[in-house]
């Protein structure tokens, strides 16, 4: 079996936040770049534990970006991917993105591709549902389980309130997070034997973005705390009305 394991670089999550050129780009300089976690913890590993299961399962990594993505593919890789194919473009188009990893994931005919439920910076949820109608493919969304016999998976994604449980025949793209599989950290065979692995650059494919950024903004700084005395229940009231607008 072939999987194809989508992932996409982003900041720690403790990395400082700051824009430049007029607040249309992100400011790069000093910040920690690193696998988005629900790629990399749940999408990839989840693969790894297929490939354990079955040797011969084949993983390849797959993303979108420039050179400054190959520490992170490297640390993929050392993981347990087997090679990496890189698409050397700079896009945050959702469109853009998902139309080059469907034409690799169409040369590859791979029968399971896996992505991460969302990327932690821009929280669009939309990639794996792109690429799974690109491909003409069934999509399973917010996967929590995935069991596979022979050619049926077994899928267990969340849903409002509840749990719901899909069957269906590969191929599939199923986006994963919290519950797929746990947390790994590559060991020193895997670093050392992730130089060595094969990291393809590919140019993309001439496809039209459909967004630009036009401006980013921070949030407005948190107001201080109010503390109203217990004895004055009219006060709370009033600032509940006015201020919080929640009555």
């Amino acid at each position: 079996m072939k999987i194809l394991v989508c992932i996409s670089k982003t900041p720690d999550t403790t990395a400082k936040i700051a824009f430049a050129d007029n607040n249309t780009k992100f400011a790069a300089d000093g910040v920690q770049w690193i696998i988005n976690p629900y790629d990399e913890w749940y999408a990839l590993v989840r693969a790894i534990e297929l490939k354990e299961a079955d040797a011969a399962t084949v993983i390849h990594l797959v993303t979108v970006g420039l050179a400054d993505c190959d520490p992170i593919i490297r640390k993929a890789l050392a993981l347990g991917g087997d090679e990496a194919i890189r698409i050397n473009a700079d896009s945050h188009d959702s469109y853009y993105i998902a139309s080059q990893i469907a034409n690799v994931a169409k040369e590859g005919n791979y029968e399971l591709v896996f992505t991460g439920k969302e990327t932690i910076d821009y929280n669009g949820s939309s990639i794996g549902g792109m690429v799974a109608e690109l491909l003409d493919l069934p999509y399973v969304s917010l996967a929590t389980k995935f069991t596979l016999t022979g050619t049926s998976a077994e899928i267990i994604r969340e849903i409002e309130g509840g749990e719901e449980t899909d069957t269906v025949q590969l191929s599939v793209v199923v986006s994963c997070q919290k519950g797929m599989a746990e947390q790994r950290i590559p060991n020193m065979k895997g670093i050392m034997g992730a130089r060595s692995k094969p990291l393809k650059v590919v140019e993309p494919s001439a496809v039209d973005a459909f967004t630009a950024i036009a401006s980013f903004d921070l949030p407005p700084a948190k107001a201080g705390v109010k503390l109203v005395s217990p004895d004055n229940p009219e006060e709370l009231v009033r600032l509940l009305h006015e201020e919080a607008k929640v009555i």
